[in-house]
């Protein structure tokens, strides 16, 4: 990257409206996101958000797609990349030591610690708490929250885990702020399973934990009998245990952060 081009992209990212429309498109990761949606979780005009994003595509940090009838907008991660090797190489000059946190010595094997993060914590974010807990065997420390929890575990979940043999005994619905106490532990990764508190702004998690959205329709919401709702709740819980059961299987101790990071990504995006 060239002194303009770095100049451009920062200049981009120096108007707070612009630069939330891209930390809420890095949040969301290659999957991206509508402009609808964009407008709703931040709070923009549709005129307003395009003008941002005209500018972002303009420096290179945004690109679109379609979708069927739909236009995609997500975040150019290599063009970020790129900007941050040149901040790098040259404001540093090739010394990362004088610009980034030193990671310390190799950490050993250890439990990791998840948080799955949602709107209401009663399903898609109990479902994973449980599955990671049982299918890990030991080697995670699960935990679920939500943004707008909703006080109690929908008792479709509970009757799913149960059939499946999963413990229900301590699972509850509860806010974020009962997971960040001051002895809290750091997380290693935290996922969101609903695309409402993947949209959300939020503080830095304390040890900069990977993150992924993995999200997926809320079972909830399915307008129907109860034939119905129980299928809504049983395929979400296929869906999930699916994506469960592909993260335990990562060679954490082989792969990098990066590498890791795409893994997670790529194990969030739907079938196809």
């Amino acid at each position: 990257m060239e002194l303009i081009e770095a100049s451009d992209a920062l200049d981009a990212l120096s108007h707070p409206g612009r630069l939330g429309v891209f930390r809420l498109l890095v949040r969301r990761g290659p999957e991206g996101v509508r402009p609808s949606e964009m407008a709703a979780a931040l709070s923009l005009k549709p005129n307003t958000l395009s003008v941002y994003l005209s500018a972002l595509q303009q420096a290179g940090l945004v690109h679109s797609r379609r979708e069927g009838r739909a236009v995609i907008y997500a975040a150019e991660m290599g063009r970020m990349g790129d900007l941050l090797s040149y901040l790098v190489a040259d404001c540093c000059r090739g010394r990362p030591d004088l610009c980034l946190p030193d990671p310390g010595p190799a950490a050993e094997p250890r439990v990791r610690n998840v948080l799955f993060l949602c709107t209401g914590n009663s399903a898609r974010s109990i479902f994973a708490e449980q599955l990671l807990t049982d299918l890990g065997e030991g080697r995670f420390a699960a935990r679920s929250a939500g943004r707008m929890p909703t006080g109690r575990v929908n008792p479709h979940t509970l009757e799913v885990l149960a059939e499946h043999g999963h413990g229900v005994e301590g699972l509850r619905s509860k806010p974020v702020s009962a997971i960040q106490t001051p002895d809290a532990a750091d997380m290693d990764f935290v996922f969101t399973v609903c695309d409402a508190a993947a949209n959300e702004e939020c503080a830095p998690w304390p040890g900069l934990p990977l993150s992924a959205h993995w999200g997926m329709p809320d079972p909830a919401q399915v307008q129907g009998d109860e034939a119905e709702t129980s299928r809504a709740f049983a395929e979400t819980y296929r869906q999930m245990r699916d994506r469960i059961e592909r993260f335990v299987a990562l060679p954490f101790q082989s792969l990098d952060r990066l590498a890791l990071q795409a893994r997670l990504d790529e194990i969030g995006r739907p079938a196809p």
